[in-house]
């Protein structure tokens, strides 16, 4: 069964208090699940691998077939499809963390949407900032 997930990282300040959230999707019409959390300190491009390797963890989880990605992160996304090179070192654990769990689908594709088609994740991230630093 095929799954999508939206990811989104969220750093206020970059870097600064960061947030990642993901909705992860079924193609057989089961309920979405949507995840949040906060990471600490750290920059924006950290929290949008991070954003994705939590999603990819839960949807491993509900899910065995094809996957679909969508993140509005332009650098992640060409960074996974091999069109950037990963320079900055400290994002290279993370690239290759989620490089291997992207293996363990049968199919993926990770596609670069606008903001407008990631507000859920988008929310999902600066809610979390917002509840560890009290303002919701």
């Amino acid at each position: 069964m095929a799954v999508m997930v939206r990811v989104d990282g969220a750093s206020r300040g970059n870097p600064g208090p960061a947030g990642i959230g993901a909705v992860v999707e079924f193609a057989d019409g089961r309920a979405s699940i949507e995840l949040s959390s906060y990471i600490g300190e750290t920059t924006n491009n950290v929290a949008e691998y991070r954003a994705l390797l939590m999603a990819l963890e839960e949807a491993g989880r509900h899910a065995s077939g094809p996957l679909t990605v969508y993140s509005d992160s332009e650098l992640l996304v060409r960074q996974l499809n091999g069109r950037y090179k990963v320079k900055a070192e400290h994002l290279r654990p993370l690239y290759l963390e989620a490089c291997g769990r992207l293996r363990a689908f049968p199919g993926v594709r990770i596609l670069h949407v606008g903001r407008e088609e990631n507000r859920r994740a988008d929310l999902l991230a600066n809610l979390a900032i917002d509840q560890h630093s009290g303002s919701v």
